[in-house]
C-alpha cells in the first residue's frame, strides 16, 4: 500500500485539489511556512500574512475531515526554510514513499521538483485542473498559429464553456463590449463600502509573526483585508455580484485620487490561492446578466478577465518558460526608480499608485498599467527590475500570471507576442481618465518647461529612441506621423526635457533579499536545488 506524502502549496488552499482526491490509508498531507518562499523577492507583509493564515485555516478544515496534516510553521526549530529540502524531510519522518504535488505556480519550483521524479524518494506532479485549461491545451491551441492574440484565445474558450452565448452566437450579438468600458469617473461616484473581516486567534498571530520577521519589507499591515478562508472569499464574491458588478463595466478604467478600489472585485488574491474557483466566479457574473441584475458589458468584461486574460497569460507562462523570462526585445537596461519603493515623487499619480500599493498590497490593472507600469516603460527599466517589483508587491502576484502581464504587456519586451504595440501613453491619458492631475503640480497639457508633466516629453523620447523598432508597426503609424510632422527644434526641446528628467531620476540598484545566489536563480527562472 503506498504512503504518499502529499505537498500542499499556499496558492493551493482548494478541496477538490486533484492531489487530495482518492488518498490511501496512511496518507500524510504537508503544509510548510518557509522563509525563503517569502524573501526571494521582498514580498509585501500584507501578501505573506495572507497566504500564511490562509495556509493555517486550510490545514484546520483538512483536520476536521479527518486527515493527516503535518504543518511546519515558519517558527518551527526543525524547519529547514526551505520547500523541497523540508517536504523531503518530513516524508523521511513518516516513512512516506512518495511526495505528491500539484503543478506549482512557477516554473523554479516546478524545474526543481521534476527533477525529482526519478529520485530514490520520487516527486510525482499532477496536473491542476482547477483552471479552465490546462498548459497542454493551450499548447494545443497555440501550434501553427502566427498569432497568439487573446482575442482568438477568448472566443474559443467562450465557446468551449457555453458562457455567455446563446447557442452559437455570443450574448448581445458581439463579443467584446471594451468600446463601453471606458468613462471616467463622474464628480462623487457612489461606492460601496468593501467588506472588512474579522481577525481570529489565527489570523492575528500570522500578523505578529509576519511583522516580526518581515516587517523590513515594503508594505504596511495596518489595513489587511484580505479573505483568509473559503467563507470569507465568498463574502466578498457576493459583495462584489450584488454591489459592484453592476457598474464595474464602464468605470473598470477610471482611477480615484482617494479610493484604492473602486468597482473593482478584488477577488484575484483568492483566485490565485484557491480559496474561489474560476468556474463559479464566471458563472455567478453571468447568472446576474441572465436574471437581469448586472449590463452585459459589465458581466462580459469581467468575465473576460478571468476566462480570457487569465487563461491566457498562464498558458503562456508555462508554454513559454523558461526562456520567456529573458525576454527583453526593446533593449530596457535601467534600474527600478527609487520611489518606486518610497513613494518619494512629484508625480501625483505616480505617488498615489505607490501609496496605495503600500497601504493594500493591490492597485487595479489600470493603475498597474497605466501608471506605474507606462512610467517603467518610459524610463526604460530593465524587465527583471519591474517584474520582481510587481511580484513582491502585489497580494495577487503569482508570477505565472505577474509575469507575463509585466514583461509582455506593459514593457512590450516579448517581442509583440501578447500586444500588438507598447501601452505607452502620455499625461493627457492620465488627465482623462483620473483625478490625479488636479492635484499635482505639473500641467498634463503642456510637453516643455518647468510645469509641463513629465510624461508627455518621456512619452515623445521614448518614441524616438525605439523607432527602428516601433515605428514599422501599423498600430504606431498615426502617433509616429504625428512626431515626423514636429519641426527639428520642438523634437530638441522635447528630447532635452526628457533627458534632463531621465538623468536625474534616482534609481534604485538593489532590493533587500536573502542571498545573491536565491537572487541569480529567480532572475534566470533556473535552480540548481531547491529554493
Amino acid at each position: 500500500m503506498p504512503r504518499p506524502l502529499v505537498l500542499v502549496l499556499g496558492d493551493q488552499l482548494s478541496l477538490d485539489l486533484p492531489s487530495l482526491r482518492d488518498l490511501p490509508d496512511g496518507t500524510v498531507v504537508a503544509m510548510c511556512e518557509v522563509a525563503a518562499e517569502g524573501r526571494y523577492v521582498p514580498h509585501h507583509p500584507q501578501k505573506i500574512a495572507l497566504i500564511l493564515a490562509a495556509m493555517r485555516h486550510f490545514a484546520a478544515t483538512l483536520r476536521d475531515r479527518g486527515l493527516h496534516v503535518h504543518y511546519s510553521a515558519l517558527d518551527d526549530p526543525d524547519n529547514l526554510q526551505s520547500l523541497v529540502p523540508e517536504a523531503e524531510r518530513l516524508a523521511e519522518r513518516y516513512g512516506c514513499d512518495e511526495i505528491r504535488i500539484v503543478r506549482p505556480g512557477e516554473w523554479r519550483l516546478w524545474q526543481s521538483m521534476s527533477e525529482r521524479e526519478s529520485a530514490a524518494l520520487p516527486w510525482r506532479l499532477l496536473e491542476d485542473d482547477r483552471f479552465f485549461t490546462t498548459p497542454a491545451a493551450f499548447a494545443d491551441w497555440a501550434q501553427g498559429r502566427r498569432s497568439l492574440r487573446l482575442e482568438f484565445f477568448y472566443r474559443e474558450q467562450r465557446r468551449r464553456t457555453g458562457l455567455l452565448m446563446e447557442d452559437e452566437a455570443p450574448a448581445g450579438g458581439k463579443w467584446n463590449f471594451d468600446h463601453a468600458n471606458r468613462e471616467p469617473l463622474p464628480a462623487a461616484p457612489d461606492v460601496p463600502e468593501p467588506p472588512r473581516h474579522g481577525r481570529d486567534a489565527t489570523t492575528s498571530a500570522v500578523l505578529d509573526l509576519v511583522a516580526e520577521h518581515f516587517g523590513d519589507h515594503f508594505g504596511t499591515l495596518d489595513g489587511f483585508h484580505w479573505p483568509v478562508t473559503r467563507r470569507q472569499a465568498l463574502v466578498d464574491l457576493r459583495h462584489f455580484l450584488s454591489r459592484l458588478l453592476p457598474t464595474f463595466g464602464c468605470y473598470q478604467d477610471a482611477i480615484s485620487d482617494t479610493d484604492p478600489f473602486l468597482f473593482h472585485s478584488r477577488l484575484a488574491a483568492a483566485l490565485n490561492i484557491g480559496l474561489l474557483s474560476p468556474r463559479e466566479v464566471c458563472e455567478g457574473a453571468e447568472r446576474e446578466y441572465l436574471e437581469g441584475r448586472a449590463p452585459l458589458n459589465s458581466v462580459e468584461g469581467f468575465i473576460r478577465q478571468i476566462l480570457g486574460w487569465r487563461e491566457y497569460v498562464r498558458g503562456l507562462y508555462w508554454t513559454r518558460m523558461p526562456d520567456y523570462k529573458r525576454g527583453n526585445t526593446l533593449g530596457a537596461t535601467g534600474d527600478l526608480p527609487a520611489c518606486y519603493w518610497s513613494g518619494d515623487t512629484e508625480l501625483h499619480c505616480l505617488k498615489r499608485a505607490i501609496e496605495m500599493t503600500r497601504d493594500n498590497a493591490y492597485a487595479h490593472h489600470i493603475q498597474r498599467l497605466m501608471v506605474t507600469g507606462n512610467f517603467a516603460l518610459l524610463c526604460d527599466v530593465a524587465p527583471e527590475a519591474l517584474c520582481d517589483w510587481y511580484l513582491a508587491v502585489y497580494a495577487d502576484a503569482c508570477e505565472w500570471v505577474e509575469l507575463p502581464n509585466v514583461l509582455g504587456m506593459v514593457l512590450h519586451a516579448d517581442g509583440g507576442l501578447m500586444g500588438s504595440k507598447p501601452y505607452c501613453a502620455s499625461g493627457k491619458y492620465i488627465d482623462r481618465m483620473s483625478d490625479h492631475c488636479r492635484h499635482c503640480c505639473f500641467d498634463p497639457k503642456l510637453v516643455i518647461g518647468k510645469d509641463a508633466c513629465p510624461l508627455n516629453s518621456l512619452y515623445w523620447g521614448f518614441l524616438e529612441r525605439h523607432a527602428d523598432a516601433l515605428a514599422g508597426n501599423p498600430r504606431m503609424a498615426l502617433i509616429y506621423g504625428s512626431l515626423g510632422r514636429m519641426n527639428e527644434t520642438k523634437r530638441a526641446a522635447i528630447r532635452d526635457q526628457a533627458s534632463a528628467f531621465l538623468a536625474q531620476l534616482p534609481r534604485a540598484t538593489a532590493w533587500p533579499d536573502d542571498g545573491e545566489e536565491q537572487r541569480i536563480q529567480h532572475m534566470t527562472g533556473y535552480a540548481e536545488e531547491a529554493p
